[in-house]
């Protein structure tokens, strides 16, 4: 009998990658986009104004919640339990670790910002331009491993949101109404719930650790509904870092008198 073949390694090319097509799209739309939020979000952070609307209860995502003794009046519902450390430290720093952990550690965005930063890869079947990868193994990357806990700061969030959310259902002279920036909000919540949701981590949460799903029925109705979520959990980071992105702005335009709110009802 002839020896069974050996392991030579990895297929040795001349060419960077042998596909045809242009695989550099995808890795640079995100790119561009990415960088887009990141820009927008660095000047929103540090503007520092222009984020609370008193006559609708607007406050803009940015800021909420607005824990610090700087914030305007009327835009703290949780209380300042943070001192004013100037311009340097507006606000949203004392919150804003905790949302962008969870979205830097994101099983989706790991890929997306890996690719599209990094180049590592670049894309399927592309040559990796760095001579050594160590993974996730490492500091800082190795710090992926906390996206469990940034999990549970996120749902802190988002459930602050969907008080913010329900009490901008506010007419202006003081009842209740109807305006595109309550509308607006709302359509905000639902994506970042359904974009927590999702979370890989969730998923785990819920169903993780059973051996037989039908002495758990309850946990398995669960999983199966975080499971459909979780098959969008791509289509719903992109759409909820977007719906957050507008309806701050949105709430700033109107903050600033740019803009004024249609009102649907008082």
């Amino acid at each position: 009998m002839s020896a069974p073949p050996t392991a030579t390694g990895r297929a040795r090319i001349s060419a960077r990658t042998l596909r045809t097509d242009r695989w550099w799209l995808p890795p640079l739309v995100t790119f561009l986009a990415l960088l887009a939020f990141v820009v927008y979000g660095v000047i929103r952070t540090f503007m520092n104004q222009w984020y609370w609307v008193p006559d609708y209860h607007y406050l803009a995502p940015f800021y909420s919640p607005c824990l610090s003794v700087a914030c305007v009046p009327g835009a703290s519902h949780w209380g300042q339990p943070a001192p004013d450390l100037g311009p340097l430290v507006p606000p949203p720093i004392f919150v804003l670790p905790f949302v962008l952990g969870f979205r830097l550690t994101c099983y989706y965005y790991r890929k997306a910002y890996y690719r599209s930063f990094w180049a590592s890869p670049p894309a399927c079947a592309v040559g990796e331009p760095h001579r050594r990868y160590t993974g996730e193994t490492r500091f800082p990357l190795i710090m992926q491993n906390v996206h469990r806990y940034f999990f549970y700061a996120a749902l802190v969030v988002a459930a602050v949101l969907t008080y913010d959310t329900v009490i901008a259902f506010r007419g202006a002279d003081g009842g209740f109404g109807i305006g595109l920036g309550s509308l607006l909000m709302v359509v905000n919540v639902l994506l970042l719930w359904a974009y927590t949701l999702s979370c890989h981590s969730c998923r785990h949460l819920v169903g993780g650790r059973i051996n037989h799903f039908s002495k758990h029925p309850v946990r398995y109705w669960f999983w199966t509904k975080v499971t459909w979520l979780n098959g969008k959990h791509m289509l719903l980071a992109w759409s909820s870092l977007i719906s957050v992105a507008l309806v701050d702005l949105y709430v700033m335009l109107v903050a600033s008198g740019a803009l004024s709110d249609p009102r649907l009802f008082n």
